[in-house]
C-alpha cells in the first residue's frame, strides 16, 4: 500500500463524498459519530503527526548545524530529538495505512440512473398441512 500524505487523504475523503474538507467538516458537527466524523479524526491526526515530524526534524537539524560544537550537555538533546522524530513518523505511519485501508474500502455509490423496479407483491405462504390424528395403540 502506497505512503499517504495528509493531503492525499483529504483528496480523496473529498473525491468520496463529493465536497470540500471545509463543508465535511461543517455537516460532521452536526451529526451523530460515523465514517464520516472517523475518516476525518484520521487525516486530523495524520496531519498533527506530519507537522510534528515536521518540527523534531528541523530541531535536530539546528542541534546539528555544522558549526555548533556538540557537547556532552547536546548529546541527550540530540537522543531525545531522534526519538521524538522516530515516534512522529511511527504515528504518521499507523494514520496513514489505517486511513488508506478504510478508504480503499469505500467507494462512492453513483447516483441511480433510473427508478428502481417496482416491487413484487408478496409471494404467498405455503399451506400449512393439517395436523394428523394420533395413532392409538
Amino acid at each position: 500500500m502506497p505512503h499517504l500524505t495528509s493531503t492525499d487523504i483529504v483528496g480523496r475523503i473529498e473525491d468520496l463524498y463529493g465536497a470540500p474538507l471545509a463543508d465535511l467538516e461543517a455537516h460532521a458537527q452536526d451529526q451523530p459519530p460515523g465514517m464520516l466524523s472517523a475518516l476525518l479524526g484520521m487525516h486530523e491526526g495524520l496531519a498533527l503527526a506530519e507537522r510534528s515530524i515536521d518540527v523534531h526534524r528541523d530541531h535536530l537539524a539546528r542541534l546539528l548545524h555544522p558549526e555548533r560544537q556538540i557537547g556532552p550537555h547536546e548529546v541527550s538533546h540530540l537522543l531525545d530529538g531522534a526519538r521524538r522524530l522516530a515516534e512522529a513518523v511511527a504515528v504518521r505511519d499507523v494514520h496513514a495505512k489505517s486511513a488508506a485501508a478504510v478508504l480503499q474500502s469505500l467507494a462512492r455509490v453513483p447516483a441511480p440512473t433510473h427508478a428502481p423496479p417496482a416491487c413484487s407483491p408478496p409471494v404467498p405462504a405455503p399451506p400449512v398441512a393439517a395436523p394428523s390424528p394420533a395413532h392409538s395403540r
